[in-house]
């Protein structure tokens, strides 16, 4: 499986900004994709997922009401809109896959990885 992460960038606070996972290589009926982010310090941290069978979502806390998952089946492409852009977003972020039908947060149960695109947010 090949995972394509884009679409990050220099943005001011309360931007906004779309990231983009392509991915390829099998068929997504039971997969989930995540995205995970990793700021300079600090551990990797799951930021949302979505099941691609059946389009369930999941998002950290820190992120809900402000960031959107969503897939287009027809593009095998997984989207992170990030509306009200804070400083503490400015991260590099990650797009990983898994073969299983539940999102989970946990890093280490995604097996393919994408690589990461760096987002920067200044206040």
């Amino acid at each position: 499986v090949q995972l394509q992460a884009s679409g990050g960038g220099l943005v001011q606070a309360r931007d906004s900004l779309r990231l983009s996972c392509a991915a390829s290589g099998r068929s997504f009926g039971s997969y989930v994709v995540g995205w995970f982010r990793q700021a300079p310090g600090k551990e990797r941290e799951f930021v949302s997922g979505v099941s691609w069978g059946g389009g369930r979502t999941k998002y950290a806390d820190s992120v809900k009401g402000r960031f959107t998952i969503s897939k287009d089946n027809a593009k095998n492409t997984v989207y992170l809109q990030m509306s009200s852009l804070k400083p503490e977003d400015t991260a590099v972020y990650y797009c990983a896959g898994s073969p299983r039908v539940t999102i989970t947060v946990d890093a280490s149960e995604y097996p393919d990885w994408g690589q990461g695109t760096l987002v920067t947010v200044s206040s």
